[in-house]
């Protein structure tokens, strides 16, 4: 039997929130999303997905009628409960894409774009104090930070101080953060007039828990690495991800 991921504690939890959504109970239900899970955590193909898991055809189509409903991400939604907003620490990171990930049926880039990196896509993530997932937005890989961050900023509800890395260097996102009622803690580059003078340089060290939960998150080789040729697909799986860090707390 392959190694499995929902203890008897968190299974019953997990299932009170899909049941919520009118996801349908069969008997099978929890031996479905160990096999989604499995699938995200390996990265194999859905065809080689273990039999014990059922038919891979069988798993596949309900992850896929799942994401188009958008379920996994209203699973992170109902997951995310009280988090600690006093700090957020806001960052980005390219993400391979896989040649399996090419070829999706309309032509449209599906948020994978070329970069130094070669066909990449980008995660920009939120994480509040504690470095929990809070939220994110999925771009192609040749999207600046800055160019993301209005959106991921706009998730962003009762937060107090916004800690990003230089590449936020922007005073379009630093008046965003203030108009939210927040201050940002974002160094200045070396050739700014202003400078950092005053600038917080201690909270600015805690911003490694961001770099802390995208490599928790890349622990799931489907993260690591994009296969899904779908965005809505591929947004599914983070936000899946990131659900199941949520899930014990």
């Amino acid at each position: 039997m392959p190694r499995l991921m929902l203890s008897d504690e968190l299974w019953p939890k997990l299932l009170g929130i899909l049941l919520q959504m009118n996801v349908y109970y069969k008997k099978e239900l929890r031996n479905t999303v160990e096999g989604i899970l499995f699938r995200i955590r390996t990265g194999l193909p859905w065809r080689d997905l273990p039999s014990a898991f059922g038919h891979w055809n069988s798993v596949y189509k309900k992850f896929n009628a799942w994401s188009r409903k958008g379920i996994w991400k209203r699973l992170l939604d109902a997951l995310v409960i009280e988090p600690d907003l006093e700090w957020i620490f806001i960052d980005g990171s390219y993400v391979k894409a896989h040649q399996h990930s090419a070829g999706a049926a309309g032509g449209n880039p599906e948020s994978i774009g070329v970069s130094r990196a070669g066909r990449t896509s980008k995660i920009h993530l939120l994480v509040d104090v504690f470095g929990l997932p809070y939220g994110f937005t999925l771009t192609g890989g040749e999207i600046h930070d800055a160019t993301a961050a209005p959106d991921l900023i706009e998730k962003i509800a009762g937060g107090n101080t916004v800690i990003a890395d230089k590449g936020y260097d922007s005073e379009k996102i630093r008046t965003q953060i203030e108009a939210n009622d927040m201050t940002s803690v974002i160094p200045r580059r070396k050739n700014s007039k202003r400078g950092n003078e005053g600038f917080d340089w201690h909270l600015y060290k805690y911003r490694h828990l961001v770099e802390n939960a995208f490599a928790r998150l890349k622990h799931f080789r489907g993260v690591a690495t994009r296969y899904d040729k779908l965005a809505r697909n591929y947004e599914s799986v983070v936000a899946l991800a990131c659900a199941f860090i949520w899930l014990p707390m």
